[in-house]
């Protein structure tokens, strides 16, 4: 079943199957397009006949069957002309040879555009499978969010290559289901494509997992045997019930599909047995004011399951979805869902986005409107995230469907992913709002940024020009939109302090080569410096400064490069220069030393190894690709690093006035009494040091145990103070600081 078949018998399968090959079958699904369109249509068929002209699929038919059979799928959401074109096309780009260039000048760029959207990258080189592969959904998202036709072709595709999974080699069956019920599906979800959903899970169940699919398979089968007469007494009941209020209704018996039920099973360990709502009723009716008085009629006849209601009417899924939900105890005990819905909420329920092109009347707004919020935001992320994997890795947090509803202070809902925080809240609302949040209000109190938030929460975020996203709020907040913006302020930040510190580190390199400045930026040095950026590797000379302060390249190789340059220009080095910078190398005076403040800087980080603080010797050590890393003079791992790697050390030193507290490790030899904490921390903040973090040896019992803390000081003056405030207090054997293990 899954191998290929052998050449000999692909040639009469191919021919028994050119009926399913020909135009006709899909011209009959055409009679909503005007015949301009249908024409249009049928000369895409004959293109990509051409095109495919002598390919066979795995199944042994002819490859144009494909098209068409995803041509037919879209023709059930009644997409227009061009998108049916752009599925008889989807693979003739990347089979065929076809360019999108050929595809312009026979059918214009809104179809190229569609088909290129489609077109996997596979042709390109990536470093890994997993890269190609992000590359490729991020490719096909955009394209997405600007035309949602590009998604529901791709889908359409998708759901016939699963349909027909079988005639494929067993090898690949695992890693196509993977793909399809990880990424396909929850796509389909997030757009509301909820018939296509359910196929999609349950083909792709069905080959990765085919023991378990059988045997759920048939003990589903034979519950419908034992509860058919049950459903179609429920269903006549409800009806009857229904009919006698005057309400018009269409009542439809449906089972759940064996994927959520295996889901079911998996998530809460439950045997096939315990699984007691298999079955569902869907009421459908003819406006929103029938939906509640159907429900209260249904309450009325059977008793309702406490805490299984739920009214998504008022409150839609994120998806456009639009439902009342309720569980209800039918005849024999039997737990039964009913869905109450409108003909208008019925279409929207099955195909989504889709129903934008299947709504018969005038009003098309509704279809508009549905998912646009959640492709609007793949471009905001596009806009701050570059990288393939990355992109991928923020839109995959967006897929989840369970969403929690919240309020904004004037009554709007915004619907985010569970486990959403106030900082997820505030990017929801407007970039600018998330960039600049300092604190937040839920339900009228003062909460932490970090709060997760729960339905029904009203929040209002507090905002300050001044303030700018904290890299710490990367370790909470959940959605991708809130994610991609912070990274790309923190990457911009990087880089313009990383761009700063490889201007300084390559003119105290120059200088120490007795060259007084770097070439200018004139147009008469713009040869010198192309000349040095084809050394080093870099497109712009930003982007070789910022190498520099990162330290993926050497300032004094760049240095010594530029020397050479100059010498050979005519250009020689200042003697006296050189020989003041020899002398005074070892100083931390020395003109062109990184002067230290204490200012927030992602590329300056101070060791917590030796925790340097001002007023200690220091020395710089530029690693690779983390920035300006500062060590104590006589701190152990730095000697270590020296001995390795000397040339990655520069002259780095105070500022004469630090703009912030340091921080220090304390250790305390106290002995054990009661309140002896107490006393400690009292001594601490009357030297007014604050306490950072605190622990303790795992010795209770004994009379003494050591207490470390990391507390922050002005420099080693303060240090000394709060040390002598800590000997001074009562139990209190030992104060002082601690430093790396030498070794």
């Amino acid at each position: 079943m899954g191998s290929v078949m052998p050449p000999i018998i692909e040639q009469p399968m191919a021919a028994a199957n050119a009926a399913a090959a020909s135009f006709a079958a899909l011209e009959a699904k055409l009679d909503y397009l005007d015949p301009a369109d249908v024409e249009l249509v049928r000369r895409a068929y004959r293109f990509a006949d051409q095109a495919h002209l002598g390919q066979l699929r795995h199944s042994g038919e002819p490859y144009i069957t494909h098209p068409i059979a995803v041509a037919a799928q879209c023709t059930e959401w009644k997409l227009d002309a061009h998108a049916l074109m752009a599925a008889l096309l989807h693979d003739a780009m990347e089979d065929c040879g076809v360019t999108k260039a050929d595809l312009v000048e026979e059918f214009g760029a809104p179809v190229a555009e569609l088909v290129d959207g489609l077109t996997k990258l596979d042709k390109l080189q990536f470093s890994t499978r997993e890269e190609g592969q992000a590359e490729s959904f991020r490719k096909m998202l955009l394209a997405m969010a600007r035309d949602v036709r590009v998604i529901l072709v791709k889908l359409a595709d998708r759901l016939h290559n699963m349909r027909t999974i079988g005639d494929m080699p067993r090898s690949k069956w695992g890693r196509i289901s993977t793909e399809t019920i990880e990424i396909y599906a929850p796509i389909a979800h997030r757009l509301g494509l909820n018939q296509a959903y359910r196929e999609l899970q349950d083909l792709a169940f069905r080959h990765l997992k085919p023991w378990r699919y059988v045997v759920l398979a048939k003990a589903v089968h034979k519950a419908r045997q034992r509860r058919r007469d049950l459903i179609q007494k429920v269903q006549a009941e409800v009806l009857a019930a229904l009919t006698d209020a005057g309400l018009t209704a269409h009542i439809i018996g449906r089972e759940k599909t064996l994927y959520s039920i295996y889901r079911k099973m998996d998530d809460k360990h439950l045997s096939f047995a315990q699984v007691n709502d298999l079955y569902g009723v869907r009421v459908v009716l003819l406006n929103t004011i029938s939906c509640y008085t159907a429900l209260g009629l249904l309450h009325q006849l059977y008793k309702p399951v406490p805490g299984r209601f739920k009214d998504y009417i008022a409150i839609p899924k994120v998806n456009g979805y639009q439902s009342l939900h309720t569980t209800l105890v039918g005849p024999a005990s039997i737990n039964i869902e009913f869905q109450i819905r409108t003909d208008a909420m019925d279409l929207v329920a099955e195909a989504g986005v889709a129903a934008h092109w299947l709504y018969k009347a005038g009003k098309t707004e509704g279809g508009d409107e549905l998912g646009t919020k959640w492709l609007q935001s793949l471009l905001d992320i596009q806009n701050e995230t570059r990288d393939a994997t990355e992109f991928w890795e923020h839109i995959k947090v967006d897929l989840v469907p369970d969403a929690v509803y919240m309020f904004t202070p004037k009554g709007q809902i915004m619907a985010l992913p569970q486990g959403a925080t106030v900082v997820d809240f505030a990017y929801a609302i407007h970039s600018n709002i998330g960039d600049h949040a300092v604190a937040a209000k839920v339900n009228g109190e003062q909460v932490p940024l970090r709060t997760e938030l729960h339905n029904g929460d009203v929040i209002e975020i507090i905002t300050a020009p001044v303030s700018t996203p904290n890299p710490a709020w990367l370790g909470f907040v959940r959605t991708g939109r809130a994610r991609s913006r912070i990274r790309s302020h923190l990457k911009g930040l990087a880089q313009n302090e990383s761009r700063e510190l490889g201007e300084k580190l390559l003119a105290q390199a120059l200088r120490a080569e007795g060259v007084g400045q770097p070439p200018g930026q004139e147009e008469t040095d713009k040869p010198l410096w192309d000349k040095l950026l084809r050394f080093t590797g870099n497109r712009t000379r930003e982007e070789m400064m910022t190498d520099i302060g990162l330290g993926k390249r050497s300032a004094n190789m760049v240095a010594k490069r530029l020397v050479t340059m100059l010498a050979a220009s005519g250009v020689r080095p200042d003697a006296l220069m050189l020989t003041h910078a020899r002398y005074t190398a070892h100083e931390n005076l020395s003109q062109g030393a990184v002067i230290l403040d204490g200012a927030p800087n992602t590329t300056v980080k101070y060791a917590t190894c030796c925790r340097p603080i001002p007023g200690d010797g220091v020395l710089g050590y530029l690693g690779r690709g983390e920035g300006l890393v500062v060590h104590t003079d006589d701190c152990a791992v730095a000697r270590r690093l020296q001995n390795k790697d000397a040339e990655r050390f520069i002259t780095v030193a105070w500022a004469d006035e630090p703009v912030r507290n340091f921080e220090v490790g304390v250790v305390v030899t106290v002995v054990n009494g009661k309140g002896v904490l107490a006393r400690v921390a009292a001594a601490m903040a009357a030297a007014e040091a604050d306490i950072v973090h605190m622990g303790m040896t795992d010795e209770a019992a004994q009379d003494a145990l050591d207490l470390r803390f990391v507390i922050t000081v002005r420099d080693r003056e303060h240090l000394d103070t709060v040390l002598r405030h800590l000997r001074r207090t009562q139990s209190v054997l030992r104060a002082a600081r601690i430093m790396p293990a030498a070794g």
